[in-house]
C-alpha cells in the first residue's frame, strides 16, 4: 500500500494553489451546491475543476437529509441525458459513419451526470467520499426508486474505478497496523467480532488467514475481507471454526481451506462484486503455499430462509407448527423436515430473474460454486436461529470446475448441487 501511497499522493490544494484563487473558489457558503456544479461543468481547467470538486464535496456533506434528496432530483433532471442530441448525432451517423459521428453518438449517449461525477473525483479523497454518496442514495432509493437512473451512473463508474486491475489483495494479519484492524472489527458482517481478544483469536493462530482487498484511491480502507481456517474435514457448524482451540484441535496437516466470512466493507460499493475475485484469488494462493490442501468450502449463512418461512406459515399449517417447535433441541424429525424446506427453499425457490431467493446462495453459486451440504442447527445461536433457524451451508470451490460451473448458473439458472441437498429434497 505504501508503494501505491508515495505513486499516488493525495492533492492537497492548500500546498500550491494560488492565493487568490483559492481564497475565491474555496471561500464557503458564497454559492449553493446547484451553483457549484454548474460551474464545475463550464470550467476547462483542471485547476478550477479540483478546487470546484472539493468545495462541491464540502458542500454536499453539509446538506440535511431533506437537501440531499433535493441534490439528487437536481441530477436526476438537469444532468441527465439530451434526447434530442442523440437524435441528431445517431441522424448524422446514419448518414455519414465516420468515427467522428461515432464519438457524437457516444458522447451524447452519456448522461451529464457521469462527466460531473468524474469531475467530484478529482478531490482529495473524492473517490471515498462519492461511495458514501452513493450509500445515502441507496437509502433514499427505498422511497424514490425512480432515483435508479442516478444509481445507473455510480455503478458504471464505479465498475471502471474498482476494476480488478486496480484491487490489491494484501494479508491481514495480528501484525497488521491497529488502524486497519479496527476496521476489521467494524466491519465484520458475519460473525461479530466484539472486542480484540476475540480478533486476536480470528488471526493470529497459525491455521487462520485473512485476507483483503485494498484500492490505491482508497489507502488503508478495506473494499472486502475474507476469513479463512485450515482444517483436516468440511465443518457442520460454524462452532467447530469459532469455538476450536487452537493450541490443541489445529490439524498437523489440514486437508481443508475453510471460508467462514465474507464481509462487504462499504454499503456505497453494493453490487460491485468484488467477494468473487477474492475468493478464487485467495485459494489459488493457498493451493500454491500448502499443496496438500484438496478442498476449498465455506461454512455460510441462509441469511433470507427464515423470513421465507415465515411467509409460507400463513398459507401451510406444517411451517406455521415447525416455525412453534423448532429450537436447538429439536428431534430428529423436526430436522428432517427442516433440512427438506431448506432443499426446496435453495433449489426451487426464484426470484423474478429465475435465480436463488437467497443472496448468499446467488453469490457463491455465480461464482462456481457447488451447493454441497445443508447443515440443520449449524448455528444455534440466538442471531443464527433468528435468520435461519441455525441452518447453514457449505458451498465448495472445485478450482477446476468453478468456470464450467458459473456458465451454467449465468446461462441457464442450473444450481450445481450435491446428490445429498437432491436427496433431502424429496423425502
Amino acid at each position: 500500500m505504501q508503494f501505491f501511497h508515495d505513486l499516488m499522493p493525495s492533492l492537497r490544494l492548500s500546498k500550491w494553489a494560488p492565493t487568490v484563487v483559492r481564497k475565491h473558489l474555496l471561500k464557503e457558503e458564497t454559492e449553493s451546491i446547484e451553483s457549484l456544479c454548474a460551474m464545475m461543468m463550464d470550467s476547462d481547467g483542471e485547476f478550477s475543476s479540483l478546487l470546484l470538486a472539493e468545495r462541491i464535496l464540502n458542500a454536499y456533506e453539509n446538506l440535511s437529509a431533506s437537501a440531499r434528496l433535493d441534490f439528487f432530483t437536481l441530477l436526476k433532471i438537469d444532468y441527465d441525458i439530451d434526447v434530442g442530441a442523440i437524435k441528431t448525432a445517431v441522424k448524422d451517423y446514419e448518414s455519414d459513419p465516420d468515427a467522428r459521428n461515432l464519438m457524437r453518438v457516444t458522447a451524447a449517449s452519456e448522461p451529464r451526470r457521469q462527466e460531473l461525477l468524474r469531475r467530484i473525483n478529482l478531490a482529495p479523497g473524492g473517490t471515498r467520499r462519492l461511495v458514501k454518496m452513493r450509500e445515502h442514495l441507496l437509502a433514499v432509493m427505498r422511497d424514490r426508486p425512480e432515483l435508479d437512473r442516478i444509481d445507473t451512473d455510480f455503478r458504471h463508474l464505479f465498475n471502471a474505478w474498482f476494476n480488478r486491475a486496480f484491487l490489491m489483495m494484501e494479508p491481514i494479519d495480528w501484525t497488521t497496523p491497529a488502524h486497519i484492524l479496527e476496521k476489521i472489527i467494524a466491519y465484520e458482517a458475519v460473525h461479530e467480532i466484539e472486542n480484540w481478544s476475540e480478533l486476536r483469536r480470528r488471526l493470529e493462530p497459525a491455521d487462520r488467514y485473512c485476507y483483503g482487498f485494498f484500492h490505491p484511491s482508497m489507502e488503508d480502507e478495506p473494499l472486502v475481507f475474507v476469513e479463512v481456517a485450515l482444517t483436516d474435514r468440511i465443518p457442520r457448524g460454524i462452532g467447530e471454526i469459532l469455538q476450536r482451540d487452537t493450541d490443541t484441535e489445529t490439524p498437523d496437516n489440514p486437508s481443508c481451506a475453510i471460508f467462514y466470512s465474507i464481509s462487504n466493507c462499504h454499503a456505497g460499493l453494493a453490487g460491485v462484486s468484488f467477494g468473487n475475485f477474492l475468493i478464487k484469488q485467495v485459494a489459488t494462493s493457498l493451493k500454491l503455499r500448502f499443496p496438500h490442501l484438496k478442498t476449498f468450502s465455506t461454512i455460510s449463512p441462509l441469511p433470507g430462509f427464515r423470513g421465507w418461512l415465515e411467509r409460507q406459515a400463513g398459507e401451510r399449517g406444517e411451517i406455521a407448527t415447525l416455525l412453534d417447535k423448532f429450537d436447538a433441541k429439536a428431534g430428529e424429525d423436526l430436522r428432517h423436515e427442516l433440512e427438506k424446506l431448506a432443499a426446496n427453499y435453495l433449489l426451487e425457490q426464484k426470484n423474478s430473474r429465475g435465480k436463488p431467493l437467497d443472496p448468499v446462495a446467488r453469490f457463491h453459486l455465480k461464482n462456481g460454486a457447488i451447493l454441497e451440504r445443508i447443515n440443520i442447527l449449524g448455528n444455534p445461536a440466538e442471531k443464527g436461529m433468528a435468520r435461519s433457524l441455525g441452518t447453514m451451508v457449505n458451498y465448495v470451490y472445485d478450482l477446476s470446475r468453478v468456470e464450467d460451473n458459473h456458465e451454467e448458473y449465468v446461462r441457464h439458472n442450473k444450481v450445481i448441487c450435491s446428490s445429498s441437498v437432491r436427496k433431502a429434497l424429496s423425502r
